[in-house]
């Protein structure tokens, strides 16, 4: 019996698109555990003694069933008062979140703009959106300004503006400033994804769109399961819409919840984040000693261009043999030809490891 499933991987194979898992060893370049708090004693701490003070091991349902806890309540106002907002909403992952956030707020009459960059979770969430789509190029806020003007010109009912705040694979920034201000002269809406800025960038690490949160035009997405080193997401935004969102979105309403546990160490890591910005200039320091070792990058994610898949791989493979936890990302992860290896800087590492991994990537590349 033919097996297309193997001639997929087959083909896969041949195109060097393969992909594995591969257990996690050597210094860490390519996590997203940017404040080292996947290990962070005082979180563990809380979490042994929820345990050992009887706290469920499981959530036992969804939010809207016996799957709602205590614990989910109070990180969520918790989170709402750290970031401004008028009120936030925990879910199982990021993935989830933007998925419940396309298919549910944007509407059939609507058009979601949305940066061609934007990350996979948001585009699977906009193209099963009812909402028309339309993209623009990346970072160029005019390029978006033009998009909704031709939205407008096309009847749109409400306009939705999808972007990161930084982007995860080339870890530029978006012109937040510039896209808040054409959200409000064109009545529509700004969705931020702020996976890689929650904990590392904004004022106290609340991301880039602090300024703007608590609007009633704007919806941020906080991922717990990077700078937060722990799991599920925060979606912050106005209380009507976190209400429609508990009511109709499915990818929320047929999920279980996060475990009571997970909501606790949320709420813990964003406390350390509060109350440890030592952690967050140290990493900085190390942002910019990785930006003179490397010649690159404006944030903790430096992309270092090798340009074909095969390369990209071979040259991974290299230095993950000389002990450097480094991957390669490959298409359709990025754009045809623009292969590269994704360098992570978080506290798992000091300047003598950065020092090290860039000559180690000069004599191999």
């Amino acid at each position: 019996m033919n097996n297309p499933f193997q001639d997929q991987l087959n083909t896969l194979s041949r195109l060097e698109k393969r992909r594995e898992l591969i257990p996690a060893s050597g210094i860490d370049f390519s996590s997203n555990d940017y404040l080292g708090l996947a290990g962070h004693n005082a979180i563990r701490h809380s979490l042994i003694e929820a345990l050992q003070g009887g706290l469920a091991l499981g959530s036992g349902g969804s939010r809207l069933l016996r799957g709602n806890h205590p614990e989910h309540e109070r990180l969520e106002t918790f989170a709402a008062d750290f970031f401004g907002a008028q009120s936030a909403l925990f879910m199982a992952t990021g993935y989830l979140a933007n998925v419940a956030l396309f298919t549910t707020l944007a509407r059939r009459g609507d058009v979601i703009v949305m940066d061609e960059l934007v990350h996979a979770s948001a585009k699977e969430g906009i193209h099963a959106s009812p909402a028309r789509r339309a993209k623009f190029t990346h970072n160029d806020a005019q390029a978006c300004e033009d998009a909704i003007k031709r939205a407008r010109d096309t009847g749109a009912a409400n306009v939705w503006i999808a972007v990161e705040s930084v982007y995860s694979m080339d870890g530029d920034i978006a012109p937040l400033t510039d896209l808040i201000d054409i959200a409000d002269r064109y009545d529509a809406y700004l969705i931020v994804d702020e996976a890689h800025a929650t904990g590392v960038h904004g004022p106290d690490g609340k991301g880039f769109s602090a300024a703007f949160e608590g609007r009633d035009n704007v919806v941020a997405l906080h991922t717990c399961g990077k700078a937060l080193g722990q799991v599920g997401a925060l979606v912050t935004l106005p209380t009507v819409m976190k209400d429609i969102l508990i009511n109709t979105a499915r990818s929320f309403i047929y999920t279980t919840a996060p475990t009571p546990l997970a909501a606790i160490a949320v709420q813990r890591a964003l406390e350390v984040v509060r109350d440890e910005p030592e952690r967050r200039a140290r990493l900085h320091d190390l942002i910019a000693h990785a930006h003179a070792a490397f010649g690159v990058g404006q944030t903790q994610i430096l992309p270092l261009l090798v340009g074909g898949d095969g390369e990209a791989l071979a040259l991974a493979k290299r230095l993950q043999a000389q002990g450097f936890d480094i991957r390669a990302i490959r298409t359709p992860t990025v754009p045809d030809g623009t292969a590269r290896l994704r360098l992570s800087v978080t506290l798992n590492v000091d300047s003598h490891d950065i020092d090290a991994l860039a000559a180690a990537y000069g004599a191999a590349s």
